[in-house]
């Protein structure tokens, strides 16, 4: 199931949708005219927090929209909603960095023995569409194309064959990156966490929808111009053993959002005189095989 987050052309408010061929489905529009429970809230963040129970109801209120004829005002089009980000509230929003052989070799560090962890904060979320403004602080501001997973179930001390049960679901995510701010200290954060750094969209598909998550196709284009082209497969660490690296160092909680690393192609693997970083009116798009296509402008 393809979950999203829209905000209203009336008042703003975010509402929740479900992406389908047809269109998408308003949730609270569409089961009050089925006349059918929707206890998961306004948000991704309610059905994740509503679990199993939660996916049960929003499978059957797909169902009852497939019966239906004519569709009413409960089935709008997808190209001309405002998304919010697909998921809003992340408790802890994770990083793993040099995650992938072939971009670790290309920046010339070492193949990681662990899991190499950061953080972003909730100024560096952003929707898929939105504009994103580039920092007056850094010349440098590098895409990295990342596949997201978002954590459905509390998680600590998971043993990896444990891991991908306590994944909700996964979504394309772009870890910005200000190389001259994140490299001025040995901490990565500053150049990480700057606003709207960490787009996350357009779907938060769920988990059984997208299979393994490890034999997923991965890329980024600049301006439509191909700069990243690999497959999840490269990771170093799988997603269900990066789940169980953190889950026994810190308790996840449903919400939480890693990213789980970026492959080659990023602009600081280029050669030096070759690097030409972000610039105004730039657009990149992240797009992940069923994760569906992030696209941002910088401004």
């Amino acid at each position: 199931m393809k979950l999203l987050n829209y905000r209203s052309p009336a008042d703003d408010a975010v509402r929740l949708g479900i992406s389908t061929e047809a269109g998408v489905i308003d949730v609270a529009a569409a089961a009050a005219a089925a006349n059918l429970q929707a206890t998961v809230g306004a948000d991704t963040d309610g059905c994740i927090a509503a679990g199993s129970r939660g996916l049960a109801e929003l499978t059957a209120l797909c169902e009852w929209a497939s019966r239906q004829g004519e569709p009413g005002s409960w089935l709008l089009p997808e190209a001309g909603l405002r998304l919010a980000p697909c998921v809003l509230r992340p408790g802890k929003l994770l990083c793993v960095g040099l995650n992938y052989r072939k971009h670790a070799e290309e920046t010339g560090a070492s193949i990681p023995a662990y899991p190499v962890l950061f953080s972003k904060f909730g100024n560096a979320l952003a929707a898929h569409g939105d504009e994103i403004a580039l920092p007056a602080a850094s010349r440098e501001v590098d895409y990295e194309a990342e596949l997201a997973i978002v954590i459905g179930r509390a998680a600590r001390d998971v043993p990896v064959a444990e891991a991908l049960d306590h994944v909700y679901g996964y979504c394309c995510a772009n870890d910005l990156s200000a190389r001259d701010l994140q490299l001025r200290t040995s901490q990565w954060l500053l150049g990480k966490s700057c606003d709207g750094f960490a787009p996350l969209g357009p779907w938060l598909v769920t988990a059984d929808e997208v299979g393994d998550p490890n034999r997923l196709a991965i890329g980024c284009t600049v301006n439509g111009v191909a700069r990243q082209r690999s497959d999840t497969s490269d990771m170093i660490f799988r997603c269900d053993e990066i789940v169980s690296y953190v889950s026994r160092h810190m308790t996840l909680l449903p919400g939480d959002v890693i990213l789980t690393g970026t492959p080659e192609g990023v602009v600081l693997g280029y050669p030096e005189s070759e690097r030409v970083y972000l610039r105004r009116g730039d657009i990149a798009e992240v797009e992940i095989a069923g994760l569906g296509r992030l696209r941002n402008r910088f401004v």
